[in-house]
């Protein structure tokens, strides 16, 4: 069985921020949140996560997660004390291959392909993750006896001289045998110049078991870094956004500049993708072979078909988009909104739980609110369907090859017919017929003797 503990109890106090630090954001979403879809991917059998200042305010923020288990450090006396609270919670079985796999909420880019060699590295006894670093201060060094074995960890505060020259320093995540591990976390002390219960203490304890303990190393270097300040934050999340960079640019995705560029989320893309500099990528976000996107534009939880292009500083929000359309720029689509194949959505246009069929075109200075577009319609500058009375939504259905002229108020609930045209000018307060020229408007009028107001001194 596998257990896997993560440790989120930590006050954050260099963050100068009332939020827990796990649930500070990178790429869009908690740090407790990375650390948990890595985890996941190992299939473990229980997490449990340690929690601590803002214990509540975690909890609720993962209240829908029906795979965890929480516990509660109090007080907060060092990482060793955090995994005991754990104890009670981990799974042990009959076959002795249980292990217990510890990680850390404020360390969340840790991939599941390195946690996945460090449990090999466990084989029959226990495995730190540890990396070398041109400058260890601050960090626990990893002794090795003469023979290359890890034999101990030593905390920074507790090295001499000679140990803190030692480059390989331990990052805190370890796996263990789990039965050991409590036993282990049982005989533990805090006689130390922090006066806590580390749990790099087991290593020691491990190697006096005759147990060996072996190191492995993660894929990357920046996969080990953690956060405990905003500056640490705001470096790990351009870390981390260079590395999706890369992963699209190696899957054939063209990025303008891959420096300004940030994904928070998933973002799925097909062949030949151009993406300008600027643009943010939200949750869920696929866009088709051959797709342009413009700069500065955001893209949240959408589906963008063949051939779109979608203009500088356009904003798509929960919507689809269809093939070979065009969108802005200074577009904005909200959500519900759908636009058809080959249909045009210009310069401040703004669509919220519409469909906008092929073809169809809507370019300049208009919203479209609930409503139901036809094909081929054009829709004037100026266009808005009055969808809100104050306190419900009515809907405007414009059917097919319908011709709205600028500047016209379409006051739903109403109809347009297929083939109609209305306008300039027009109010639209009843259906429309299909085939006819509908429009509404006070007959001109020339007021001789009239002069504009003059300001008063």
């Amino acid at each position: 069985m596998l257990n896997i503990v993560i440790l989120a109890a930590g006050l954050g106090k260099r963050m100068q921020s009332d939020l827990p630090k796990v649930l500070h954001p990178l790429a869009g979403k908690p740090m407790l949140e990375h650390v948990l879809d890595n985890a996941r991917q190992l299939e473990p059998d229980r997490i449990v996560v340690v929690v601590g200042h803002g214990a509540e305010r975690v909890q609720q923020a993962f209240a829908g997660h029906a795979d965890l288990s929480f516990v509660v450090q109090s007080p907060q006396q060092g990482t060793g004390h955090a995994v005991q609270q754990a104890v009670p919670l981990l799974l042990q079985g009959d076959g002795g291959r249980d292990t217990t796999l510890v990680l850390y909420g404020d360390v969340p880019l840790v991939q599941a392909s390195s946690l996945a060699r460090l449990l090999q590295a466990r084989a029959d006894g226990m495995a730190v993750l540890t990396e070398k670093l041109a400058d260890p201060a601050g960090y626990g060094r990893i002794v090795r006896d003469a023979g290359g074995q890890v034999v101990r960890i030593v905390e920074h505060k507790d090295a001499s001289e000679a140990e803190r020259a030692i480059n390989e320093v331990n990052t805190g995540i370890l796996a263990a045998p789990t039965g050991r591990l409590k036993e282990w976390l049982g005989r533990i002390d805090n006689n130390n110049a922090q006066g806590e219960y580390y749990l790099t203490d087991v290593v020691g304890l491990s190697v006096a078991d005759g147990v060996p303990v072996n190191a492995s190393h993660a894929e990357a270097s920046w996969e080990t870094l953690g956060v405990n300040s905003r500056v640490q934050q705001a470096q790990l999340e351009r870390i981390w956004q260079g590395e999706q960079a890369r992963r699209l640019l190696e899957q054939g995705v063209t990025l303008a500049d891959p420096s300004r560029f940030d994904l928070r989320g998933s973002l799925r893309c097909g062949r030949d993708v151009f993406i300008d500099v600027g643009c943010v990528f939200e949750g869920e976000v696929s866009l088709a072979d051959g797709v342009r996107i413009g700069p500065h534009c955001v893209i949240s939880q959408a589906e963008i078909g063949e051939g779109t292009v979608v203009e500088a500083f356009s904003h798509v929000h929960q919507a689809s988009v269809g093939e070979q359309a065009r969108i802005g720029p200074y577009a904005r689509l909200r959500p519900g909104a759908q636009v058809g194949d080959e249909a045009h959505v210009g310069n401040f246009v703004e669509i919220k739980k519409s469909r906008l069929g092929r073809q169809a075109k809507a370019n300049h200075l208009s919203y479209i609110g609930d409503a139901v577009v036809g094909e081929r319609v054009n829709i004037g500058a100026g266009t808005i369907t009055c969808n809100y009375d104050g306190v419900n939504k009515f809907q405007t259905v414009i059917e097919d090859d319908a011709f709205i002229g600028s500047d016209t108020q379409l006051v739903a609930p109403v109809t347009v017919g297929r083939g109609a045209t209305l306008g300039a000018g027009t109010t639209l307060t009843k259906d429309a017929p299909a085939g006819q020229l509908t429009l509404s408007r006070s007959g001109q009028k020339t007021i001789p003797g009239w002069t504009r107001p003059v300001k008063k001194a």
